[in-house]
């Protein structure tokens, strides 16, 4: 069984790989967006691009020039951030804003929580939540170790150099979205091969929703085979406990939102957090040596890393203002999460990552109704890993000068395609 979960993980690293490296997640492929929209989507290493800085000092609320007629404004100041994210009655997040629009469709609705309104997302949430209580949560802690040990076995039986991004950050989040869906181990390879596939989305709007679809059909399966015979995990607890009340398309569409929510972020910040344990040997030691230091510790990265660098669009459903500034009604308003949590709003010296920060109110798992519903299966997930990690492997380096990693240029998602490590 080990074999065979070894040769999946390694088969989706190699795909990921492969796929980015041919298409990227590089939105600028994206002839539709003018460069300065894409300028909130761009950063220089880790950090977001001095503009967007400059920017949220002068206007932390501004407009944002985007195409067919769209009027739309960019966020990037925290408090202000705040204000939009908690404003699900003014502000309205359902698909059907984007339909019209790069010749979207309203059967291209991935459902899910992200593109719904109240009271629909009130329902939804609410059979979703109890699966991530920690109560729930809690009988998947023995695994996600299993699995953290398992990829380091693996990295250790490897001669030379060991590329943590697809034998660490990938399989790690892939697999316990597995246990947490209760996705049956013969169905796995297509798991994660979806998984992979899911977020090749950046050659166009078109494509983006085609990787939906794809998903869809495939987890339109996994709920109808739940059905018939409910499993413990996520799809089957919420069988059993509601049975009709959710449909099939609904319940898929809630697992796929598990799916986009979970998978690509945790891996990106399981390998862009990898990088700064490995350019701070202070950080390395403080993982290495002191238990209790990891709850801080993610919590700034995640604060620093902000992989997510944009939420869900928002359109205003009203005439409004918000810091001062006029949004109209129909208006579309994008919050710059990245931006927002480098805000001096949330301490000093907040463009640099401090080690021994406390846990600050950041807005990496967003804000509001539609913040992130599994954000604390990811810190568990990235808990567990770093610590593990740093422990197996005290002597982990890079492979390469630190100038020749390849960060993605453009991306939604922020992260590395590639990271080569020394382990012994």
């Amino acid at each position: 069984m080990r074999t065979l979960r070894s040769r999946i993980t390694a088969w989706l690293g190699r795909k990921y790989i492969a796929r980015k490296q041919k298409k990227g997640f590089d939105l600028s492929k994206m002839a539709f967006l003018p460069d300065a929209a894409l300028m909130p989507l761009k950063r220089d290493g880790l950090d977001p691009v001095r503009e967007l800085g400059d920017l949220r000092e002068r206007e932390p609320i501004s407009k944002l020039p985007l195409p067919f007629g769209l009027n739309a404004w960019l966020v990037s100041g925290y408090d202000e951030a705040k204000a939009v994210l908690g404003a699900a009655k003014g502000f309205s997040n359902d698909f059907t804003n984007l339909v019209g629009n790069a010749g979207v469709t309203a059967d291209q609705n991935p459902g899910g929580l992200g593109f719904a309104d109240p009271p629909d997302h009130t329902r939804l949430r609410k059979l979703l939540t109890p699966e991530f209580t920690m109560r729930r949560l809690n009988r998947l802690t023995p695994r996600i170790h299993e699995i953290v040990a398992e990829q380091l076995d693996n990295m250790a039986k490897v001669d030379g150099p060991v590329d943590l991004m697809e034998s660490f950050a990938l399989p790690i989040p892939s697999l316990v979205i597995c246990e947490l869906l209760g996705v049956p181990y013969e169905d796995r390879a297509d798991f994660q091969r979806l998984a992979a596939s899911r977020f090749d989305l950046f050659a166009g709007a078109g494509a983006s929703l085609g990787a939906m679809s794809e998903s869809l059909e495939y987890l339109l399966g996994v709920v109808k085979k739940q059905r018939e015979s409910p499993g413990d995990g996520l799809l089957g607890m919420i069988i059993k406990e509601h049975g009709d009340e959710i449909g099939d398309r609904e319940l898929a569409g809630l697992a796929d939102g598990v799916l986009t929510g979970g998978f690509e972020t945790t891996a990106s910040m399981l390998a862009l957090g990898a990088i700064v344990l490995l350019r701070d040997p202070e950080s390395f030691r403080l993982i290495h040596d002191d238990d209790d230091a990891i709850n801080d510790f993610v919590e700034e990265l995640l604060r620093y890393l902000t992989v997510v660098q944009l939420a869900f669009p928002r359109f205003a459903k009203e005439d409004t203002e918000i810091a001062g500034v006029k949004i109209a009604e129909g208006d579309i308003v994008l919050v710059s999460l990245s931006g927002a949590n480098r805000d001096a709003a949330l301490g000093e010296d907040v463009e640099r990552f401090d080690r021994n920060r406390k846990s600050t109110s950041h807005l990496a798992f967003g804000w509001g109704i539609h913040r992130c519903v599994g954000a604390e299966l990811g810190r568990m997930e990235l808990r567990a890993a770093y610590p593990a990690l740093v422990r197996r492997f005290p002597e982990m380096r890079l492979a390469v000068a630190p100038e020749e990693l390849s960060f993605r240029k453009v991306s939604i998602v922020y992260g590395v395609d590639t990271l080569p490590v020394l382990v012994k």
